[in-house]
């Protein structure tokens, strides 16, 4: 079969790139034909069989999501008149979600949605002028996807006509080859000192809450390195707290292709997001081994076992700062739920083809 997919996709980098990417790699396998619709980017390539298509567009915060709206539909359009294409899958409600909805319908192909998280738990919310189009997606889509429990409820909490019958629950996958435990890796992360480190790797973006961590460092009563992985409006003002607070061993990393050879060198992973539909970075950071520190939030305590992490209340750097503590100066308790890590990433590490067309 042939799949259009539309979305965030490689070089560009996040969940959702990783999300499709995985999937698509695994449609390829299986002998289909998988094209991506992404946003622009000057090193835009094929990858894996995976036919990438970028589009055209200026980057300006507002109006991204409509410019690529825009530009999607037209790229999708040209698309069709190109290959019979029988499965459109649009990843994230807006702007790609209305993008397949939208052109899937007009041209009768079967079209698939999947709600990555901050669409639902943040745009639908928390931006009231974007919640009818949301609804319009979820009322023309054929199957709406959700990448974990919570999120699924807050799309039934929606109300939209159909909506039970046509929403499931699709989980985010790992994989568990390049996502392992790795203790002999050539690659270190070079700092003065051999303290531990305690690891974030995401968006430097609000709903992330890395400030929470700059805090907990303060009040730290281990003594350990704070390596933050990612990029993001917020990123300079971070780094201006750690400069005007003189908090020590605090590390920025910028954004990194390369995690999974990172976060083995971590003694243990903290991801304190306001929300959180799923948290795969959690899932990344299991099948290395490592124990993880998350908010008892959405997906996240759908993840997090007591048997490998710790559930945090992200607007309590007391709190977060002692479950940091309990795991660098407790050898033994980190240990165990490090021995326990990889077990449960194995949970997510199947990838499902989840379309009805392709059993």
């Amino acid at each position: 079969m042939k799949i259009a997919m539309i979305g965030q996709f490689p070089p560009h980098v996040g969940g959702v790139g990783v999300h499709i990417h995985t999937l698509s790699k695994e449609l390829v396998k299986q002998g289909h034909e998988v094209y991506v619709i992404t946003y622009p980017h000057k090193d835009i390539e094929d990858i894996d069989g995976i036919h990438v298509i970028g589009t055209k567009g200026i980057n300006i915060p507002g109006i991204r999501g409509l410019m690529f709206k825009i530009s999607a539909k037209k790229v999708l359009k040209q698309l069709l008149k190109e290959v019979d294409i029988d499965i459109i899958h649009g990843h994230y409600l807006f702007p790609a979600g209305a993008a397949a909805v939208e052109i899937g319908k007009k041209h009768g192909i079967k079209t698939y949605v999947t709600a990555h998280g901050s669409d639902m738990f943040e745009m639908y919310k928390k931006q009231s002028f974007m919640r009818s189009t949301i609804k319009k997606v979820l009322k023309k889509a054929d199957v709406v996807f959700a990448v974990s429990n919570a999120l699924k409820k807050e799309i039934l909490k929606t109300n939209v006509s159909g909506i039970e019958n046509k929403t499931r629950l699709y989980w985010n996958s790992v994989d568990i080859d390049k996502f392992k435990i790795n203790e002999n890796t050539s690659f270190k992360l070079n700092f003065e000192n051999n303290k531990p480190i305690v690891l974030f790797v995401g968006n430097i973006i609000k709903r992330k809450n890395v400030n929470v961590l700059l805090d907990a460092k303060k009040l730290a009563k281990s003594d350990y390195n704070l390596v933050i992985v990612g990029d993001g409006p917020l990123l300079n003002q971070l780094k201006d707290k750690v400069k005007k607070e003189n908090i020590s061993d605090v590390y920025f990393m910028g954004a990194r292709k390369d995690v999974e050879n990172i976060i083995p060198c971590a003694d243990v992973l903290v991801l304190p997001s306001f929300s959180e539909s799923f948290g795969l970075v959690l899932i990344e950071a299991l099948a290395c081994g490592k124990p993880v520190i998350g908010s008892d939030v959405g997906g996240i305590k759908e993840i997090i076992t007591s048997d490998v992490g710790l559930l945090i209340d992200p607007n309590n750097s007391e709190n977060v700062s002692e479950a940091i503590d309990k795991m660098i100066l407790d050898d033994k308790f980190r240990n165990n739920l490090a021995s326990n890590a990889r077990s449960r990433a194995k949970d997510f590490s199947k990838v499902e083809i989840p379309y009805d067309e392709v059993k």
